[in-house]
């Protein structure tokens, strides 16, 4: 069946505040009450099959490396209260922003188009259009279960929004595979600039982006967020959002950048700078190096073919993608590794375990390892498993405050 529909914008909703720090974070089940923090909760089936993926195993245990603390003012003085890493992360989060290049307006009361339904298993499935950039429409796929509302929800994001729906490689099938087990999913992608092998979003156009391209991937999925948010369907304090490899590093920076996501699950984007990976190539000009064309010739840095744009200037600054990690705190977040994202990266995850630490919480970061690449059934396994316990094992959730 197809229809076309045109959905209101549902009014905004208010959100708690999280003990301690005012940060107008999403309030999550397990995210809000803890896992283990202010205040217990009981341990769900789910929890027991990720549990052990929230301790760096040996060497990895403790080690910091030479990356910097993110507990550290500009100034060098320390962080040494909750109030302090409130100012400290306005801090890194405009430090970011003034580098990488300021937001557009979010788009908070979307319209968005169902342009054809169909009922598939246990869900109905809709093909909506909306707006994602002031400038730009993008087609996606909106899978609801049936049965009671409001849900908890996820955001999936990839090169275009089939794969993520069941119509692409095997084992990227996240909304599919959520929407069976009753989460409402929103599958997008950037079909449009895949097939134009310039993949990302540029704002205000892609000759003159004053917005570093996967920021401005990250702004698209704030205002997916509020898709999902105006539904009637949705809780909204429980939303979470997922990717793998591009779609993990959007993932990442929309989880980091948006508050609003409750959770995050990162497959294999390589979590931080990484000169030696070829996929974890954030110089690219659709990533963070962006410049005018014509682009540097895509692949690893050499003196031949040097990184322009702002990646230069970040790793000159000592910046690293560790920073924008620890603004998920105290959100949960699980690495899904794989080969760019190996056991040793537990060094930089520390970093963000200290802050939640600060904070009074823990069992908030977690990662989990396969040799390869690609995600496989034991992965999603447990990105499943994480989505389950911290935004659907308790439905009726807490507030937190």
């Amino acid at each position: 069946m197809s229809e076309v529909a045109m959905i209101p914008a549902r009014a905004p909703f208010s959100i708690a505040l999280f003990t301690g720090v005012v940060l107008a974070l999403p309030v999550c089940p397990t995210a809000a009450t803890g896992q283990s923090g202010p205040s217990e909760k009981p341990a769900s089936d789910a929890w027991e099959r990720i549990a052990p993926f929230f301790s760096p195993p040996e060497p990895w245990a403790g080690q910091t490396g030479d990356y910097r603390s993110p507990l550290v003012f500009s100034d060098g003085s320390p962080v040494k209260t909750a109030a302090d890493w409130q100012r400290r992360r306005e801090e890194i989060r405009n430090q970011w922003h003034d580098l990488m290049g300021h937001w557009p307006r979010l788009i908070t009361e979307p319209e968005v188009e169902i342009l054809q339904s169909e009922h598939r298993e246990n869900f109905d499935q809709l093909r909506i259009r909306f707006r994602w950039t002031p400038q730009e429409l993008t087609t996606g796929y909106l899978l609801i279960p049936e049965g009671d509302a409001p849900r908890p929800a996820v955001v999936t994001v990839y090169y275009e929004p089939e794969t993520a729906i069941g119509l692409g490689s095997p084992n990227r099938d996240f909304a599919y595979q959520l929407a069976r087990r009753g989460f409402v999913a929103l599958s997008i992608g950037t079909t449009e600039a895949t097939a134009a092998k310039t993949y990302a979003l540029y704002y205000p156009g892609l000759d003159n982006a004053e917005v570093q391209p996967l920021s401005m991937l990250a702004y698209a999925a704030a205002n997916a967020w509020y898709v999902l948010a105006a539904r009637s369907e949705v809780d909204a304090r429980r939303i979470g959002i997922v990717g793998h490899s591009f779609g993990g590093k959007w993932a990442m920076f929309a989880s980091c950048l948006f508050d609003k996501f409750a959770c995050a699950v990162w497959s294999d984007p390589g979590i931080v700078f990484d000169e030696e990976r070829g996929s974890v190539n954030y110089w690219e000009p659709w990533y963070l190096g962006y410049h005018p064309r014509p682009w540097r010739t895509r692949g690893l840095i050499t003196s031949d073919n040097p990184a322009r744009g702002l990646y230069p200037r970040l790793v000159a600054d000592g910046r690293d993608l560790h920073e924008l990690h620890a603004l998920m705190a105290p959100r949960p977040f699980l690495v899904s590794g794989g080969s760019e994202d190996a056991p040793k990266r537990w060094v930089p995850l520390n970093h963000t375990t200290a802050v939640n630490r600060l904070l009074g919480y823990s069992d908030r970061v977690a990662m989990t390892n396969r040799p390869e690449h690609s995600p496989d059934e034991a992965s999603n396994a447990q990105i499943y498993a994480f989505f389950e316990h911290f935004l659907q094992a308790s439905p009726g959730g807490g507030s937190g405050e």
